[in-house]
């Protein structure tokens, strides 16, 4: 290229357009409106959610005598729902709030203890099982899930955890199991 077909080239170009800052606001502001807007929808169905559940029975809460602890666990409470149904969360009474959980198995049933959240209590003449699963509550994890199945009023619920180490749920399910057939000779 010779200097003058650079010189050429270098006048016929022209500066980058100015930002036009305030329309650029106008959009960001607009933006954020709209993702608020759609968090107010998500919590405005989730109180929907707790009022249409409301005929559900308070949470039993843990015996003062609970016995001697059979099996514990530490990890997560993943959530509620209508048995069968992994994705019809039930958000009465806190159920549908994830947490840390502490479980403890005793004769009496299984107490669930969740900081920063509503501890309940499963009778153990409530407990209808135990399996493994790998989702719950919109909540999938391949390595898997305990979920416990148990009767609250006239409602049948699955209540999904995750112990911090996998390996404990396959006792889980078998002393639920084996505490559920106990409890159905009793009937």
């Amino acid at each position: 290229m010779t200097p003058a077909q650079i010189i050429t080239l270098a006048a016929e170009q022209k500066s980058a357009d100015v930002t036009h800052w305030a329309a650029r606001a106008g959009w960001v502001v607009g933006l954020l409106l709209f993702i608020a807007l759609l968090y107010w929808l998500m919590r405005e169905g989730w109180k929907w959610r707790g009022t249409l559940q409301g005929d559900l029975p308070e949470l039993p809460t843990a015996p003062a005598e609970p016995g001697e602890p059979v099996l514990t666990m530490s990890g997560r409470y993943h959530g509620s729902t209508t048995s069968g149904q992994w994705l019809d969360r039930i958000v009465a009474h806190g159920l549908g709030t994830r947490s840390k959980a502490g479980l403890t198995l005793t004769e009496q049933g299984v107490d669930v203890v969740r900081p920063g959240a509503q501890d309940f209590f499963i009778p153990a003449a409530a407990l209808r099982g135990a399996r493994l699963e790998t989702g719950i509550a919109g909540k999938v994890l391949p390595e898997g899930l305990l979920v416990i199945t148990w009767q609250h009023g006239d409602k049948t619920i699955d209540s999904g955890f995750r112990s911090d180490r996998a390996a404990e749920h396959t006792a889980w399910v078998e002393a639920i199991s084996t505490m559920n057939s106990t409890t159905e000779g009793a009937r």
